[in-house]
């Protein structure tokens, strides 16, 4: 009885130290487990925050007739429909440019990638097609860690014209023209946004007069050509009027000088129109050509002589 006595009495001081060694640990554990969830607490809140891009700078990827900064979403199309009438100092008889020097443009746009476009389009002058690309290579934040957003655009344009001479493009490389942009845009607030965008145009078959042409009477003239390479820059910006409607304003300067046939700078402003899904620009300017290196390095139209003309812009924007 005695030994059952003492057997039971080591059996309960064994379980009682057992009790008290998995409580110790269960302490233990508990006091781990707050520590790594105050360290992860801690860690998160010292770790810094991503910093979220600055929405809608401007609401389409066309600015009157200048890319803006933007490249829509991954996956988006677009499909782009540009118009320019003919100048106003037609006057009467040719409706002040509505019924005649027509041009319309038809375009493209994939993003198969983020912050990448890529796109394809036809303009009725010289029956121009266009190759280009865009690519959005910063973009300002609402911390401002990125102050402006930066975007490159690229363009490789080919008349495909008949050649009316017979030799204007003895050579299929002839009918190329490249034009590369940076365009550095800004946000200010919820209603204003401008972007400035230097350009490079590069033309393969200049325009000029060369050594053994004459002039009318019969004077021999001395060769002058257009460079082969012009560089301009182009200033816009966007004012939010209300939630629908944007006014826009854009002006390019020509930097290059020719020795003959200088373009001419362009001034334009328009209003925007936005719907889900649509955006409607209507203008008013001196552009006409609609292909951005045309654009840059034939100008001829003067608004200070009033050449100016009307157009819009209208695209269709689907996200899948």
């Amino acid at each position: 009885m005695k030994a059952h006595t003492t057997l039971y009495n080591r059996s309960h001081k064994a379980a009682l130290v057992l009790f008290c060694l998995l409580g110790c640990l269960n302490f233990l554990n508990a006091q781990d487990s707050t520590a790594v969830k105050e360290e992860a607490t801690e860690a998160a809140a010292a770790a810094p925050k991503k910093s979220k891009p600055v929405p809608n700078t401007f609401e389409n990827i066309w600015l009157l007739d200048n890319q803006s900064v933007m490249v829509p979403t991954k996956g988006s199309f677009q499909l782009d429909f540009m118009h320019r009438f003919g100048t106003i100092d037609g006057g009467y008889q040719s409706l002040f440019g509505l019924f005649g020097g027509i041009n319309i443009r038809i375009g493209a746009d994939y993003v198969p990638r983020e912050d990448l476009m890529v796109g394809l389009s036809l303009t009725e002058y010289n029956l121009t097609w266009e190759g280009y690309v865009k690519y959005a290579g910063l973009k300002q934040t609402k911390d401002n860690k990125i102050p402006v957003s930066v975007t490159y655009y690229g363009n490789m344009s080919v008349d495909t014209r008949s050649d009316p001479t017979g030799g204007l493009y003895p050579h299929g490389t002839d009918r190329l023209m490249f034009f590369n942009q940076i365009i550095i845009a800004r946000k200010f607030g919820d209603r204003f946004s401008i972007q400035v965008a230097p350009s490079l145009t590069h033309v393969n078959v200049v325009q000029g007069y060369y050594p053994g042409d004459t002039t009318a009477d019969g004077k021999s003239v001395l060769g002058k050509e257009m460079k082969h390479d012009h560089f301009a820059i182009a200033v816009s910006g966007k004012v939010k009027l209300n939630n629908t409607l944007n006014l826009l304003l854009n002006y390019d300067q020509p930097l290059t000088k020719h020795l003959t046939n200088n373009p001419n700078p362009n001034l334009s402003a328009g209003l925007e129109i936005n719907t889900t899904g649509h955006t409607f620009q209507v203008l008013v300017g001196n552009y006409r050509y609609i292909t951005p290196s045309r654009n840059n390095y034939y100008n001829n139209n003067d608004y200070k002589d009033g050449q100016w003309l009307i157009g819009f812009n209208m695209t269709r924007l689907w996200n899948w």
